[in-house]
């Protein structure tokens, strides 16, 4: 029993000297080298785009803007002679006495837009002024003349002479203002100088019934009341971006809304005045499709012949979506764009095409107004290169539209080319507007000549 339990010890103690030697000689020692590693994050893209809101992005502080507007907004008094005619007095005193003229005095405002004294103000502000005067924010006067003025637009030019420079604004681009921008309205309401209101634009391309040709307006919620008209909108830089002009109200005072000309516009407008004397009014050759009210812009009914968007490819059916780079979503958007524009400019009309998208450069024309006949009331124009082939004639006048009812009873209308008039060759549309009014005026009967779109020769006495 001793013998095996000494064997077993002795076996052990080996077993421990073994392993100690291998640990000693053999094995390699381990090193252990801790490590701090980034932990790894999954992402996932989520399903909305978090708003950022900048509030430093626009400034709420406009003593800069209207310290720039005030000192180039001058208040305008035009003063006009009336004529008043009292019958009694003419009945009972005798011709003459019952005639009594006297002044109308009218105010408004207008912003001074060069430093050599050229100001834009209202039409209607100035409109049958026989003396106009300014009034600048340091109180002194000048005497104002008319340079030209644009019924149409609401826009007139003045010009004044000083011995020094006027305070001036530079006109800002109205295609870049926002809705929601802040903006100031500054004029001079109820005869009070420099007022200065704040706003933010309200909508674009504003169509207000009954303003003639103007349908692009810039609408605010700046309060402007009477005495404001042809004073300035500016922007937060204190840049114009419109010529005050209108307001919404059944009282006549501010009750919620004011409308601007766009600089885009008046701008235009003062080029033409100066260069021209008039305004040149530039527009692409195309009919619009007023029923189709249902679409996101402006449908192409009829393309004119010899136009700027014939030339370049436009169609019956295409449809406007954007002029250069701004969108068009109604025919006030478009009227807009091209308002501001010049005959002889290019401009990118994007068309939607049958669901294809497509850009033609068009060369602006100019608008020509055309000879209306007063007597017959029938508006006529030159016949074009492809009548005169068509029709094998060397001249003519042509019928654009008419109300006449003897016309319309025998369906003479659109397309109708004049060729005689009492036996008298025709050879433009001004002529045979002329001949017209001045035969029929004397109570003298027409004997008309007439080719029909057909090519028929037909005869009228009318």
């Amino acid at each position: 029993m001793k013998k095996i339990i000494g064997t077993l010890g002795i076996a052990f103690l080996g077993g421990i000297i073994a392993l100690l030697g291998y640990k000693t000689l053999v094995e390699e020692p381990q090193v252990i080298v801790e490590k701090q590693t980034e932990p790894t994050i999954e992402t996932v893209k989520a399903n909305y785009t978090p708003t950022v809101v900048n509030a430093t992005s626009t400034p709420t502080d406009f003593t800069e803007a209207a310290d720039k507007t005030v000192h180039a907004v001058v208040h305008v008094k035009n003063t006009s002679i009336r004529t008043q005619q009292n019958p009694w007095a003419e009945l009972f005193y005798g011709s003459g006495s019952g005639t009594r003229k006297y002044e109308q005095v009218g105010t408004g405002s207008g912003v001074i837009i060069s430093p050599d004294g050229y100001i834009v103000t209202n039409n209607h502000v100035i409109e049958g002024a026989n003396d106009i005067e300014i009034t600048l924010n340091n109180q002194k006067k000048l005497k104002a003349t008319l340079i030209g003025a644009d019924e149409n637009n609401d826009i007139a030019l003045l010009k004044v002479e000083a011995d020094f420079e006027l305070p001036n604004l530079p006109f800002g681009n109205s295609d870049y203002v926002n809705v929601g921008e802040w903006v100031l309205a500054v004029g001079n309401p109820y005869n009070l100088t420099s007022t200065v209101t704040a706003g933010i634009v309200s909508a674009k391309g504003r169509d207000l019934t009954g303003n003639k040709n103007i349908d692009a307006f810039i609408q605010t919620d700046a309060a402007v009341n009477p005495g404001n008209s042809g004073g300035a909108l500016v922007n937060t830089r204190g840049e114009l971006i419109g010529i005050n002009t209108a307001i919404s109200s059944r009282t006549g005072s501010f009750i919620g809304y004011s409308f601007a000309v766009p600089s885009n516009i008046a701008k235009k407008v003062v080029d033409d005045l100066l260069e021209f004397g008039s305004v040149q009014e530039a527009i692409l050759g195309i009919n619009i499709d007023v029923e189709a009210t249902d679409i996101a812009g402006v449908k192409i009914k009829a393309v004119s012949d010899e136009s700027g968007a014939k030339k370049a490819g436009l169609k019956e059916g295409d449809i406007i979506t954007k002029i250069n780079n701004v969108k068009i979503t109604k025919f006030s958007d478009l009227k807009g764009q091209l308002t501001a524009k010049r005959p002889g400019e290019f401009v990118n009309v994007t068309v939607d095409r049958d669901g294809e998208e497509l850009v033609k450069a068009v060369r602006l024309t100019k608008l020509v107004e055309l000879p209306i006949s007063k007597v017959l009331q029938t508006e006529f124009e030159d016949i074009t290169k492809e009548d005169k082939r068509k029709f094998k004639i060397n001249a003519g006048a042509k019928i654009k539209r008419t109300q006449n009812l003897a016309f319309k009873q025998f369906e003479v209308g659109e397309g109708y080319i004049l060729t005689e008039v009492n036996g008298k060759k025709i050879t433009s549309a001004k002529e045979a507007v002329n001949i017209l009014d001045k035969t029929y005026g004397s109570g003298k009967t027409l004997y008309l000549v007439m080719i029909s779109p057909s090519g028929q020769l037909e005869r009228f006495r009318y």
